[in-house]
């Protein structure tokens, strides 16, 4: 069952922002920028550094483009960093793929992205 959720404040001059019970985003084509600092805002990381965007951006790319997000090691080597850098960017893939605006990549892929 899906439950609308909506990150009104950033998002106040945007189509309604439809969010899944699990704080994902249902449709990726109603992402902006603005919804993604406040995600962020939300789940208390801070301010979306240039790191953040550059990891923002390529994971929308590749979802958007291929279906799926890439494999975390794969994110490291297109910036260089280690595993735990990225993770202390985020906190762990799924709040990644929160801000990132993507939608819930089912039950078995999210047992997999803490």
């Amino acid at each position: 069952m899906y439950v609308n959720h909506s990150y009104t404040n950033a998002v106040a001059n945007a189509p309604f922002a439809h969010f899944d019970e699990d704080g994902f985003l249902m449709n990726p084509d109603l992402w902006t920028r603005e919804m993604a600092t406040q995600v962020a805002e939300q789940a208390e990381l801070g301010s979306l550094s240039q790191a953040h965007w550059n990891i923002i951006r390529f994971v929308r790319d590749k979802y958007l483009g291929l279906g799926a997000i890439p494999p975390m090691r794969r994110i490291c080597r297109e910036f260089g960093y280690e595993r735990d850098a990225v993770k202390g960017l985020f906190g762990g893939c799924k709040q990644l793929w929160k801000v990132a605006g993507l939608p819930n990549p089912g039950e078995e892929a999210k047992a997999y992205m803490d």
